[in-house]
């Protein structure tokens, strides 16, 4: 039955090679049903090491034909289609102010709670920061809406990323009213995107928010900020005062002292 099925295939050199490892020697033991759902179990010829590409193309794709080995869109799986149809939608007229605010009264309002966090979500991750802001704004008019530290955490790092640091602080303002305390990774990049604009009087305030903040600090917004205060040394001496009486056991990097010999 086989032969007659083989003998049926189109493709001659496809046929000649699966005929050519057919014909050599096959172990007693292995069932001819094992070889045939699973071919690379069983070694051919002198070469025992390679196994059969043949018959495992013949009974299944073991190449690449082309086509994405994965999603284009991270986690489309978890995202339905009006979520897609809603961010294809805010991309496509986010330079329209009046058909953009049109789309979300008639499209965003009417997602789901998964679906509208799911926007959210990928909004951020595609750097929408400012559609992301919107559709934030939408789910805090929701009725199910409850406030939530990790939902401002991400809108505000990548607000900061952005450099959107004044949507970054209104989101800020925002969380604060909420009774809601941000994490040393939403400090750090706060801080890092106000010393990446040049504000050094802003990072510090943060700095200040952060000594004031029930959790203890980490260690890494004062690396950012030791760094980044380098042509400030009045500041500088400020935080790097606070961060070894944190952290005693740790030390301090001070480029001038050893570059230029001030002591």
């Amino acid at each position: 039955m086989l032969f007659r099925a083989l003998s049926r295939v189109k493709t001659p050199l496809l046929t000649s090679v699966i005929l050519q490892h057919l014909n050599k020697k096959v172990p007693i033991n292995v069932p001819l049903t094992s070889l045939l759902l699973n071919p690379r179990t069983v070694q051919f010829g002198a070469h025992p090491s390679k196994p059969l590409y043949g018959l495992s193309l013949f009974l299944g794709r073991e190449y690449h034909d082309g086509r994405p080995r994965g999603p284009l869109w991270r986690g489309k799986k978890s995202i339905g289609k009006e979520a897609l149809f809603v961010i294809l939608g805010l991309k496509r007229f986010k330079d329209d102010e009046e058909k953009l605010n049109k789309f979300i009264k008639h499209h965003v309002l009417r997602l789901l709670k998964m679906d509208m966090i799911a926007v959210l979500t990928e909004l951020e991750r595609q750097e929408e920061v400012a559609l992301a802001f919107k559709v934030f704004r939408v789910i805090q008019k929701q009725d199910w809406y409850k406030p939530d530290v990790y939902m401002y955490k991400d809108l505000i790092i990548a607000m900061a990323r952005s450099k959107r640091m004044d949507d970054a602080m209104q989101l800020w303002a925002d969380m604060r009213k909420e009774e809601l305390f941000p994490d040393s990774q939403t400090y750090s990049e706060v801080i890092r995107g106000f010393l990446r604009d040049g504000s050094p009087a802003d990072a510090m305030n943060i700095y200040e928010d952060m000594l004031k903040s029930p959790d203890l600090p980490e260690e890494l917004p004062f690396r950012i900020l030791l760094k980044g205060l380098l042509p400030h040394p009045l500041l500088r001496n400020k935080v790097k005062k606070d961060f070894e009486e944190l952290f005693p056991e740790r030390s301090v990097y001070d480029p001038p002292q050893e570059i230029f010999g001030l002591r």
